[in-house]
């Protein structure tokens, strides 16, 4: 029994295809073992959002034949998808798969043991023959890897769609993952109803730009809305979580139906990227800062308790003091519960890299410190308003005397008390320690 080993970077879309890679070769027969290990292959899932994504994955790359020199090294992934002749530089590397075949990967690695075993073969094994890449651009609808039902032990993450059609001037992924796809809600359906049956209680509704579900349907009307009101009818799923949402989906109508989706979770990430018009111009983004307020007070309205996060880029071209201090008064006023800050990267391949004005690493870090600290602030009075309430709790892993779980509008609780893993339970919160709330299961 030959042993396959992963390792992921980037996003919940690389995890969902890292899990439903895996399954793939648990029904081939492989046994997975964990990457640290030695393994006959390492398969590294690669992200390419930031020039930091790609040196990371370059330094995984370079990882594995330190564990076993004698490996077989696939990297696949977007990294994969967009530089495949910079990957062929790396003698490491064995075989280099794109996103597409990644349905095809047992396959694919299969026939390259097939080949080393080939006495008769006459074909040279270097890197650029064992590319197996297709134009992603030119794939129209969404590849289907089947049922994926290796995941976590609480909590299932579910793809929908594939594909951005946004290109925004900072972003890669449209090049990476090619033009927006959705899966068949039937398809979804079943997967869902598959997780259910082995126990677990929470799904990450999750994709590139899940917003845009359904809209390259040319038989259906169907969209995000009514595949969420169709998995809430699922027997045994008890909260659907949903991804990172684009403003603009958040309509009155969206958000009225919205709320009659029982097992929502109380917790929506509202990709903004810059609280400045001028700077969101300058990104292609396609809203104004007045159109994300009312989207948020929307969502206050609709749902108790909400927790609302964001990203925010720091340092874009162009940005000026002004700017970046209207940025900063606008995430005052809004008050995210928490906010995830980058600093901008250029990226080759897209028009931000090449834009005049680019701002210097000492002020983007200067700015993207500021704004941490406005983030751990909030975090702080958000967290502070739970002491002494009790609160849903999904207990998921042991950690160290505690068991860790999350609420529904996704806080980090610790309890003590045994056998709690997949399970929801009252919980009363006690203190707080540093950004996590330590709380007492009411039994």
């Amino acid at each position: 029994m030959k042993k396959v080993a992963f390792y992921t970077l980037g996003c919940k879309v690389n995890q969902y295809e890292t899990n439903a890679m895996i399954e793939k070769f648990i029904e081939a027969k492989y046994e997975v073992v964990d990457f640290n290990s030695i393994a006959d292959i390492y398969i590294v899932n690669t992200c390419t959002v930031t020039n930091m994504s790609d040196r990371k994955s370059r330094q995984i790359i370079r990882r594995v034949k330190q564990i076993n020199p004698n490996s077989i090294l696939v990297v696949t992934g977007c990294y994969a998808q967009v530089a495949s002749k910079e990957l062929e530089k790396i003698q490491e590397i064995d075989l280099i798969v794109g996103n597409t075949e990644k349905k095809d990967i047992v396959n694919i690695v299969e026939k390259y043991f097939d080949n080393i075993k080939s006495k008769n073969s006459n074909e040279e094994t270097t890197v650029g023959r064992l590319l197996n890449i297709t134009d992603i651009n030119k794939q129209e609808e969404y590849v289907e890897f089947g049922p994926t039902i290796y995941t976590e032990k609480t909590r299932a993450v579910i793809k929908v769609q594939d594909g951005c059609n946004n290109f925004c001037s900072y972003c890669i992924i449209p090049y990476a993952k090619g033009r927006v796809r959705s899966r068949k809600l039937e398809n979804i359906i079943n997967e869902v109803k598959e997780i259910a049956k082995q126990g677990i209680k929470e799904i990450i509704i999750t994709g590139i730009q899940i917003a845009s579900y359904g809209l390259d349907f040319k038989d259906s009307n169907i969209r995000l809305i009514d595949l969420l009101e169709n998995v809430n009818k699922i027997e045994g799923i008890k909260r659907i979580r949903i991804g990172s949402l684009e403003p603009n989906i958040i309509t009155d109508e969206f958000v009225n139906r919205l709320k009659k989706v029982n097992k929502i979770c109380n917790h929506f990430h509202l990709s903004l990227q810059s609280g400045c018009n001028e700077t969101l111009k300058r990104m292609n983004r396609k809203y104004t800062t007045e159109d994300f307020e009312k989207v948020v007070k929307r969502l206050r309205n609709a749902f108790p308790d909400v927790a609302l996060t964001t990203d925010i880029i720091v340092g874009f071209p162009g940005e000026t003091d002004t700017e970046f201090n209207i940025t900063y008064n606008f995430l005052k006023k809004i008050n995210f519960y928490k906010m995830h800050v980058f600093k901008y990267s250029q990226r080759k391949g897209t028009r931000a890299a090449v834009m005049p004005n680019q701002v210097s690493s000492k002020i983007k870090e200067e700015r993207s410190h500021k704004l941490i600290e406005l983030s751990n602030e909030n975090e702080e009075k958000f967290l502070q308003k739970y002491i002494g309430k009790n609160i849903e709790v999904l207990f998921e892993q042991k950690e160290n005397n505690y068991t860790k779980g999350h609420t529904t509008n996704y806080l980090v609780i610790k309890a003590k008390g045994n056998n709690l893993e997949n399970k929801i339970m009252q919980t009363k919160i006690i203190c707080k320690e540093n950004l996590e709330l330590i709380g007492e299961v009411e039994l």
